[in-house]
């Protein structure tokens, strides 16, 4: 295990760790104080909501998310994209995982997902634009990201550490609108306060979920730079080709220091000396530590420089 794998798995260890007890410290304390004796069977309570809730929606996610993205199912007979599963298939087999179910977007921007659940079976989907704008070596560094997702189970993962927050904030909104604690109408107010306070707080434990959501997707950087050949830098190439299918301006703004990423624009041509150049100057930043603060992915600069230490090590 090299050291940056071993950091990542620390880090999403004792983050994800952090917030559990953190939150089932806290959730237990605030109850235990209002409810006394009755606190563990209300924390079992919520828990069976908000947990049947997100496997609801973990169940039907990828229905939804097939509706919403117009995806298909992608065959090795399909004359048109039938290329695509044998590709999905080899970087599988690099993986040591059988192949997902593979699916073409329909959607004017550029990207690539993992999903699934235990109905709907594993799931790598591509948009068409990506489809078009990548090479194959590309599409693999990127197919290698997502498979990394299946891989390590990241989707039922984070939806285990995300119940933390939807347990607090739950459990606050019931108070605020509940209008009594224990039976003593007249602490309405009381009742409220503390409500509006659990769900400032399960804001803060998102964003703790949203940081440990950052760290998975590195891993899955990672993976892809560890399991494909080329990866790492084929990788970096993709993820510089993405941002400037979406904003072809992004390396003039670059040049300004102007950050500004524009996530709807339609997919163009990207050249290779802008490709060059941003990664260039991604490679050469230093990026202070709240520019990813509420994002679920690390920042683009971040994701280059240690896909660039791969490259060095295992070049």
């Amino acid at each position: 295990m090299n050291l940056v794998s071993l950091k990542l798995k620390m880090g999403m260890l004792f983050l994800g760790l952090a917030v559990v007890l953190a939150g089932f410290a806290l959730v237990y304390g605030v109850l235990g104080y209002l409810y006394g004796s009755f606190t563990p069977y209300i924390v079992l309570g919520a828990l069976i909501f908000v947990g049947f809730l997100n496997i609801i929606q973990w169940l039907a996610g990828p229905y939804l998310i097939n509706a919403m993205y117009r995806a298909r199912e992608v065959n090795p007979d399909d004359p048109l994209y039938g290329w695509l599963v044998p590709l999905v298939d080899e970087v599988a087999l690099y993986n040591r995982i059988s192949r997902p179910k593979v699916y073409v977007a329909d959607v004017p921007f550029p990207n690539a997902f993992a999903y699934g659940s235990p109905i709907a079976g594993k799931r790598v989907a591509v948009t068409l634009p990506l489809l078009r704008s990548l090479s194959r070596e590309e599409l693999k560094a990127v197919l290698g990201h997502e498979l990394g997702h299946l891989r390590h189970r990241d989707v039922e993962i984070l939806m285990a550490i995300g119940l933390i927050p939807t347990l607090i904030y739950w459990i606050g909104y019931s108070l605020m609108w509940s209008g009594f604690l224990g039976g003593q109408r007249n602490n309405s107010l009381y009742a409220w306060a503390i409500g509006l306070g659990l769900l400032v707080v399960s804001f803060i434990f998102q964003l703790f979920v949203i940081a440990v959501n950052r760290l998975r997707e590195a891993y899955a950087d990672l993976n892809s730079a560890l399991t494909v050949p080329g990866g790492a830098e084929n990788l970096q190439r993709a993820l510089a080709k993405i941002t400037l299918m979406m904003d072809p301006n992004a390396v003039k703004k670059y040049r300004n220091k102007v950050m500004n990423m524009l996530f709807f624009s339609s997919p163009v041509e990207v050249p290779s000396q802008d490709v060059d150049e941003l990664i260039g100057y991604w490679k050469s930043i230093k990026v202070p530590w709240y520019a990813d603060l509420f994002s679920d992915h690390p920042h683009p600069a971040k994701r280059i420089q240690m896909l660039e230490r791969l490259k060095q090590v295992y070049s």
